[in-house]
This record gives C-alpha cells, structure tokens and sequence, in this order.
C-alpha cells in the first residue's frame, strides 16, 4: 500500500510541476523519474527541396532514466529525405545528460545539465546546417538551463556541434560546414487543468520554441520559431503537435519549414531490479 502511495505521490509530482517544461523541439534540464523507461516516436515532415514533394523522416527512441541526475536516451531513423522515394534507415543516435544543479521549491524550481550526444548518419554532407538527427555523423555538447515558476517554464540550450566524417580531412579547400555553435529558447505555459484533482486528468500545454544555428566554418545562420501544442494523458503518455519555420537565414538548408507529430509514453520502475 505504502509503494502504491509513494507511486501515485511520484506520478502526480511529475504532471503537476513538470508538464509545461516538457519541450516539442528541444530537451530541459530536468530529467524522467529515477528507474524509468521512455519509448517515443517521432515523425518530420517537409516539402522537398528539390522534390517539392511529401518527405518525411521517422525516429524511434528509447529513453532510460537511470536515476534523478543521469538520463539516456537510444534513438534510430528511417527517412526518404535524402533518398526520395525510397524510404532507408539512415541514421543512430545516443544522448546523455547529467543534471548538476537543482533548487527545487514547491511550484518552482531552477536546473541545469549538461549533455553529449554522437550521432552516425549513412548520409553524405550536402545542406549548410549542422544536424545530429539524422544528417551528419558528429557530435554535440553543452548546456540547459530551466526555471520553472508555477505554470510557465522558460529554459535555454547553448551546445557545440562538430561533424566527424571523412569529408572533413581531405585535402583541398572544403564546401561543406564541420563547426557549429547552437542555441534555443523555449518557453511552455501549462493551460489545462486549471486545478488539479487527479492525476488522470488531462493536461493541455502551449508552447513557443526559438532555435538558432550559427556555422564557425563561414558566415552562415538561421533562426527558427517553433510553436506547438501538446497534450498528456494519464500522466505518462504525450502527444505533440508542432510547425518549426525560419523567421531569417542565409544557409541552404533541406528545408525552411516542417510539421512535427510525436508520441511517448513513461514506464516507471521499469529498471528498478526485482528483490530476491
């Protein structure tokens, strides 16, 4: 009875002060429950630049919480984006971040982590932006940090990008990007419930995502605005709703604009080993 409490307790903690900071398009500080399993699916979608047709790209993600400070996540890609019409696995990626600082008040906190994730793309260099999700083989590391106060969530990401593929050490003078500094400003409000009683009800959230590149190769940059929507039931399954498009640039990217749809759901103690 007692570990059925402190799970209803874990759960209803989780939806009541975190939902809003539960980001579309870009990770927060903080991290899944200690001993949980993630499963999401993501799917992009974008009008070819070359194709003026449907491409789409679709990832599958495991994420482990392995307790309160270190997260992972697992992820793979199938896509028609650089081999249109034919749909191919392209890519893996994995990701880790560890959350150093917590001030957790009640109705608010301040966190901050830092991550590192590789990534192998069987994709060649071709577009000016820098991406670890399914285009280049490389890394990115760095830095969120995410205020909650109530129902609003504000967080940053500033991160380091670096392609490591063989492009990049041939002789001659190169066309291609290998160095970017990347950075984000997200930003969700928590609309629905207005009070809550249960952990069954359902939460309705908006949110409003800005995300930046700059290469260090040549002059090149972009600014996004990513607006989108979100809804979660039970208190562990997400469904998101978002459109990111380019407000400036000079890079020549796949795409100016796409539609995002993704849904996970949470397992808690799905690590936590059976007692003998």
């Amino acid at each position: 009875m007692k570990k059925f409490i402190l799970l209803i307790s874990v759960i209803c903690c989780c939806s009541m002060l975190s939902a809003q900071e539960l980001f579309v398009f870009t990770e927060p500080a903080s991290n899944m429950p200690a001993k949980s399993l993630g499963l999401k699916y993501t799917g992009k979608f974008i009008e070819g630049y070359h194709t003026n047709a449907l491409e789409q790209r679709h990832m599958l993600e495991v994420m482990l919480g392995l307790n309160k400070k270190w997260l992972v996540h697992l992820s793979t890609t199938i896509s028609d984006m650089y081999s249109y019409p034919a749909v191919q696995w392209e890519s893996f990626r994995a990701y880790g971040k560890y959350r150093f600082y917590s001030n957790d008040e009640i109705h608010k906190h301040l966190r901050a982590a830092a991550f590192l994730e590789a990534s192998y793309s069987v994709n060649e260099p071709f577009y000016d932006e820098i991406s670890m999700e399914g285009d280049q083989s490389g890394v990115r590391g760095g830095i969120i940090v995410t205020q909650l106060i109530h129902k609003l969530a504000l967080s940053t990401t500033l991160s380091l990008s670096e392609v490591l593929q063989p492009e990049r050490w041939t002789e001659g003078p190169s066309p291609y990007n290998y160095q970017s500094f990347n950075y984000s400003f997200s930003s969700g409000y928590l609309l629905f419930p207005r009070k809550y009683k249960s952990f069954k009800q359902t939460n309705f959230n908006l949110y409003l995502e800005f995300l930046g590149s700059s290469n260090l190769d040549k002059n090149q940059y972009y600014l996004d605005m990513a607006p989108a929507i979100q809804f979660i039931f039970n208190s562990n399954t997400k469904l998101n709703f978002g459109y990111r498009f380019q407000l400036y640039g000079n890079m020549h990217r796949m795409a100016t604009s796409l539609y995002e749809v993704s849904i996970d759901g949470t397992f808690l103690n799905a690590l936590k080993s059976k007692r003998k």
